[in-house]
Order: structure tokens, then sequence, then C-alpha cells
């Protein structure tokens, strides 16, 4: 019985991830150089959206793959590096300028310059718990991701130092987050630690716009916008002048008849001291899980005005930014395997977090939405996975 041949390779697309990892620079002596970069990377890559999670797996991965598949991948001679080779090239390797390049690839230019058509940026950090045993920190905090709502990307990354206060070492990194970014048309969303006059202030001079939670790590504002939405009974205030209401109504994920209601404001917007706000918000959650009642209450701010986000937009971007955690955070710890890796040493933990990335954003951007079905389809078929590396970035769908 005769077997099926697998069909060519395609061969590299100037606009693909496999054309823009030629340009992150070599850590190597150029006369020690046995692999070329880009196809140890483009190897890696591949070998992760199939399914394949540890450096070792991926060594073991490529050498299965046929001379052809490695041709196309930059492995000419049909050999691929083992596993002691990758981990000392991953603990070598710029992650800083992998990190750019990926950047670039996903995000080449500004998005639309419509405020009211501004993509949001959700910006939070991601834990590596596997690497605990290996640090003294106090915080399973290990990087800082920014990720796109609408497009399922990863727009930027910026690994974190060990360090004791799981705040302070996110909100030191975030500068160097934000400026990997094109803010022109975005629209940057956080919860409360990132309620910072400096990141607000960093965001609008790049061309974007903010919305923020507030909670008691700003006191004075805090106290402001609860004074406004819901004065005591001993002071009542007069009714809001401009108040804008959105709601909606919904069941899942164990919750029975979850009701979201967003008061959008400007009454305080000539009256607060802080960069850029143009509105100002409550956003009160009530839903009934195993019989009990639950609420949760919470204020924010934006620099998106009224006429660029009303209240449905507003509510629509707050609950877009969990996106990071349901659709980034969540993928890499449960299909991909990044809370139980053990990486550690050098650059490792951040090649292999990039990587991730890059392979959560070509599936986002090729419109998967089952990953775990995909991954495991590409491990039954790695053409199909080599040719999302070696073709060109999808545009979405």
């Amino acid at each position: 019985m005769e077997s099926t041949p697998a069909p060519d390779p395609p061969s590299v697309s100037p606009a693909s991830l496999a054309a823009a990892f030629a340009a992150v620079p070599d850590p190597r002596r150029a006369a020690s150089v046995v692999y070329p970069l880009a196809a140890v990377l483009a190897l890696a890559a591949a070998a992760i959206l199939a399914n394949h999670r540890s450096v070792l797996a991926i060594a073991e991965w490529g050498a299965r793959q046929n001379a052809a598949t490695l041709a196309a991948l930059g492995f000419p001679h049909g050999r691929t590096p083992c596993q002691s080779t990758l981990q000392r090239l991953f603990r070598r390797l710029d992650g800083d300028a992998l990190s750019a390049r990926l950047s670039a690839c996903f995000a080449p230019g500004a998005a639309p310059a419509s405020a009211s058509a501004a993509q949001g940026v959700a910006v939070d950090g991601k834990a590596q718990r596997g690497r605990l045993r290996f640090t003294e920190a106090c915080w399973p905090v290990h990087a800082l991701s920014a990720f796109c709502h609408e497009r399922g990307v990863v727009l930027a990354h910026e690994p974190i130092a060990a360090g004791v206060d799981k705040a302070e070492a996110e909100l030191t990194v975030a500068p160097a987050l934000l400026a990997r970014i094109d803010w022109r048309g975005r629209v940057l969303t956080g919860d409360a630690l990132f309620c910072q006059r400096a990141i607000c202030e960093q965001v609008r001079a790049a061309g974007g716009n903010y919305l923020l939670l507030v909670k008691e790590n700003q006191g004075a504002l805090h106290g402001d916008l609860a004074l406004l939405f819901d004065p005591p009974p001993t002071a009542p205030a007069a009714p809001l002048s401009d108040r804008r209401v959105a709601r909606t109504l919904e069941s899942g994920h164990g919750r029975r008849m979850e009701r979201r209601e967003l008061v959008a404001s400007t009454d305080l917007s000539g009256y607060l001291d802080w960069p850029g706000v143009r509105q100002v918000f409550r956003l009160e959650r009530t839903w009934r899980e195993r019989g009990q009642p639950k609420r949760t209450l919470r204020y924010g701010i934006t620099s998106l005005s009224p006429a660029a986000a009303d209240p449905a937009r507003l509510l629509a971007l707050r609950r877009g930014h969990w996106a990071i955690e349901n659709r980034l955070h969540r993928h890499k710890d449960v299909n991909l395997g990044e809370d139980a890796s053990l990486i550690h040493v050098g650059q490792g933990p951040t090649v292999m977090a990039l990587l991730r990335d890059a392979a959560l954003s070509l599936l986002h951007q090729a419109g998967v939405r089952r990953i775990a079905s995909r991954l495991r389809r590409h491990s039954q078929h790695p053409e199909q996975a080599v040719a999302l590396v070696l073709g060109p970035i999808p545009a979405g769908a």
C-alpha cells in the first residue's frame, strides 16, 4: 500500500514570522555557527505550533521532520540542533531584540486613527511558576505583556527581574513596555495598579488614550469618584448633570443573569487634576452564583471623550481587557505549558515565552478559536504548522 507523500513546504515569505527571525542578532561567533539562528527560531515556533512544549520536545520534533521540511525551515543538510544546543543558544539570545522584531512583525503600523474605532490594548503581568523553585522571589511575576483585544496578538513583552514586591516589579518595567508600542489609535486598559500619572502621561504623549480602574492606591481620586456616584446619606449630592448609562445582561461561567451597568459622566472633567481625563465612570456587576447574590462595584477614568466612546463602548473596552487572561495567559499555561516550564537560566525563559506569544498571535490572526484542537491537528499534520511560520502573517479573521 502506497503512502501519500507530504506536500512540499512553502518558501519563506518576506512578510512571515520566519523572515522576522532573520533580523534577530546572533550572539554566537560566526566561526562556531552550525545552524542558522533564523532556522532555529523558525523550527522552535513550528514545533510549539505542533503541540511540543519543552526544549527537549522541540529538538525531538525537529529530528523527526523530513528533508524537504527541514530545508524549507533553513536546514539544508537535514540536521537539526539537539536539546543542549537549543538551551545554550536561547540562554544567550537577546530577548529585547527578539521582542522588538516580534512587535514589528505583528504590529507594523498605527491602529485606525478614529478614536471611536480605537483598539484596546490590555496590559497585565504573567507568572511562570515553574521558575519559582530556582529564585528567591516572593511574587510569581516574571513578565509584563501588552495584548490587543480585537486582533488577539501580543504587541509587546517585557521580562521582569526577580523582586520582592509584585506591584513595584510591574510598574518598574511598564514604561519600557509602553515605549515599544505605537499608541496612535489605541487605548490602554489595565487594572488599578496602572492608574499612575506617569503612565497616563506617557500614553497620552504618544498619541493614545487610556481606560483604567481606580482604587484606594489613588486615594484622593477614588474618593472624588465615590463622592460623585455614591455620596453618603449624611451628605447627599445633587443629581449628575451628565449621566449616561449602558447595561448588559447575560449568563455563563456558572453565573446566572449577570448584569453589568456602567454610568459615565463628564461632571468631574474640569475638576480632576489628572492627565488627559475626559470622563469618569461607575461599573456595577450583579449576579447569582450557587444561589447566592453577588455584587462588585468599581470606579474608573478615561481620556476618551463622550463623542469617541459612549457608555456602551467604555463597557466593551473594560470587558475586552479580560482577553489578556482568557486568550493569552490561560492558553500559555494550559495549552502551551508555560506555568510548568522549568527553564530558568539566562534569556531562556524570555525566549520561550516570546515564542509562545508568537505562536498564539499567529493562531489568533489566522482566525483560530479552538487553540487546543488546532495544536492537536498540527501535531498530526506538521506541514500546516510549518506553513504558518513560513507564510505571510494572516491579516486576521
